[in-house]
């Protein structure tokens, strides 16, 4: 009852923790806008199964587009009369060193990974999180935005680095995280990072990591993700922000 009538918007929710957090929430009754590029059916599908009550809208189109990520917010206030619930998941990632890293995939990385992150929150509070004086920010962030990425210590080849542009932009969505939450604690809106480290999800599709760095010694799945997404989310969630939640099996803990 606690997430009762409750409303979401959730990025890049056509699968992996967009998918899982968009299903985990409306297990507790949340209705859902989900925000892709691709098709969301199945994701759709698999919420009806868990809560038939459960109302859902899908907008397609590019969250680095302010006019778009207007009308997203727009059509979910008018279909559901509030949003409650902000979840910023939609990301990219070119696994590109520094010296191989071009302007294009730079841009690509920052824009969708921190660009949007700023246009939705922004689009979400004002006005309509600060009218009502409650809101729930989730940011995505990943492991490499705390430890500046991986190199070789945790991926066991090259194909296990994050990217220079990847890294860089979860560091600057931990601290939008931080800000934001600065910026609306008094009105009752929080502000929270979760960190993943290794996750099977698109992203991370092919890649190899060394689980000798780990304590848990296995990739991590979209459903634990969507465990601390839920928490963050939560009405009881009332007195935790500008944190970032490691949900990463105990990379680097010495």
């Amino acid at each position: 009852m606690e997430f009762k009538d409750q409303v979401a918007i959730i990025t890049g929710g056509a699968g992996g923790i967009g998918g899982a957090s968009a299903i985990k929430l409306a297990e507790k009754g949340v209705h859902i806008a989900l925000v892709d590029l691709q098709s969301c059916e199945e994701v759709m599908e698999k919420i009806r199964a868990v809560n038939k009550n459960v109302k859902i809208i899908e907008k397609l189109g590019d969250i680095r587009d302010k006019f778009f990520v207007k009308e997203v917010v727009d059509e979910t206030v008018r279909e559901f009369g509030k949003v409650h619930i902000l979840v910023n998941n939609a990301g990219t990632a070119a696994r590109v060193d520094l010296e191989e890293m071009t302007e294009e995939l730079w841009h690509r990385d920052m824009d969708t990974n921190v660009k949007a992150a700023f246009l939705f929150t922004q689009a979400v509070v004002y006005p309509h999180m600060l009218e009502q004086r409650y809101g729930r920010i989730i940011n995505i962030s990943s492991v490499s935005g705390i430890n500046g990425g991986v190199l070789s210590g945790y991926g066991s080849s090259k194909k296990g680095r994050s990217g220079v542009a990847y890294a860089a932009s979860k560091g600057a969505l931990i601290s939008l995280t931080k800000w934001v939450a600065k910026e609306l604690g008094e009105f009752n809106i929080t502000s929270n990072s979760v960190a993943p480290g290794g996750t099977e999800t698109g992203i991370t599709k092919g890649l190899e990591y060394n689980f000798d760095a780990q304590v848990i010694k296995r990739m991590g799945t979209p459903e634990d993700i969507a465990e601390a997404v839920c928490y963050f989310a939560s009405p009881k969630a009332s007195y935790t922000t500008a944190q970032t939640l490691r949900v990463d099996g105990g990379v680097d803990i010495g």
